[in-house]
């Protein structure tokens, strides 16, 4: 109420304002603009200009006054401002097979570490909140919704998750629909899921659907996808073509990761808030920062223009030049 009350006071004043300085400038119109007596046509708006930038001015400044100050802190953010990622986490023991890596001296685990924690470097992970789900024959959720990045360093590379399953078949599936039930709640287009995976054995059928929560995807491939290694009577490589597959299916991105990082460009993709446009983000108190700085700034603008392209006519006494 009081916004309203100021801001129609402030606007009556400044259209008495620009009433008065009207009738005096037409008085000298002659002698401002010449034998005309009229200014530049796009000067005729200067007025109306100068009544509203005074009026969005006075509503400006009395909203800041009345709206909650607004505190940076790095630990501070509300509930619908934190995004989530979910690592689907292949465990399976051909992830422990030695041929990762440029010089194909890492296991493919370790190459997966590597892999995780240039993401996290690279994506403001303190504005995700992360869930890890550990795939072999089945799937677990280890860690979920946790903003403790080192707990989620210490599962990584400290504890062998393979050992809660039974032997058998990879079931990558299992990990990526449970992390769909696990995202069903949260917000629209709010989650990142990652599938780090050697592909081994993972069956050709059975991709769940994705829920509205994710709204990006990257499934990242470790091991040699050439020559690969034996393991229960098998060869087991990297299986980049069913990889690949998962990902178109899922609507995300593929990298095999087993001698480069994600570029930033996939990372960047896969990774993208599709939230609300930033123009719907805007609280009244950015609007009203919005509507000062516009107000002020065409206020200390209209007399220099108004100096230099108000009227065509300059007065004085033309030189000319001699004739040669």
């Amino acid at each position: 109420m009081v916004t309203l009350v100021v801001t129609i006071a402030a606007a009556l004043i400044a259209l008495i304002g620009e009433a008065l300085h009207g009738m005096r400038v037409a008085k000298v119109r002659s002698l401002v603009f010449g034998q005309s007596g009229a200014p530049a046509s796009w000067a005729r708006a200067v007025p109306a200009l100068r009544w509203a930038s005074l009026t969005g001015m006075a509503w400006a400044l009395v909203t800041l006054m009345q709206v909650e100050p607004k505190v940076h802190a790095g630990e501070q953010m509300r509930d619908e401002d934190w995004r989530h990622l979910i690592l689907v986490y292949d465990v399976s023991p051909s992830m422990y097979l030695k041929d990762a890596g440029v010089s194909g001296d890492q296991t493919r685990h370790e190459r997966a570490r590597d892999l995780i924690e240039s993401l996290f470097d690279r994506v403001q992970i303190g504005k995700f909140k992360v869930s890890v789900i550990a795939t072999y024959n089945g799937a677990l959720p280890v860690v979920i919704d946790t903003k403790d990045v080192e707990l989620v360093r210490h599962m990584l590379t400290d504890v062998n998750l393979g050992y809660a399953f039974k032997v058998g078949k990879t079931k990558l599936f299992d990990g990526i629909q449970q992390a769909c039930e696990l995202a069903k709640p949260w917000r629209i287009g709010s989650t990142l899921l990652v599938v780090v995976s050697d592909g081994d054995s993972v069956p050709s059928t059975g991709m769940p659907e994705l829920p509205p929560s994710i709204s990006g995807s990257l499934v990242v491939g470790v091991g040699d996808s050439l020559s690969g290694k034996f393991i229960d009577g098998g060869n087991s490589r990297q299986d980049e073509s069913t990889l690949r597959q998962i990902a178109i299916r899922m609507g995300g991105e593929f990298h095999n990761g087993n001698r480069r990082q994600v570029p930033s460009d996939i990372l960047s993709a896969a990774s993208q808030d599709a939230r609300k446009p930033l123009i719907e983000q805007l609280s009244l108190r950015e609007y009203a920062l919005l509507v000062l700085a516009v107000a002020s700034g065409l206020l200390a603008l209209l007399p220099v223009l108004l100096h230099h392209f108000g009227t065509r006519w300059r007065p004085g006494v033309r030189v000319f030049a001699d004739a040669a």
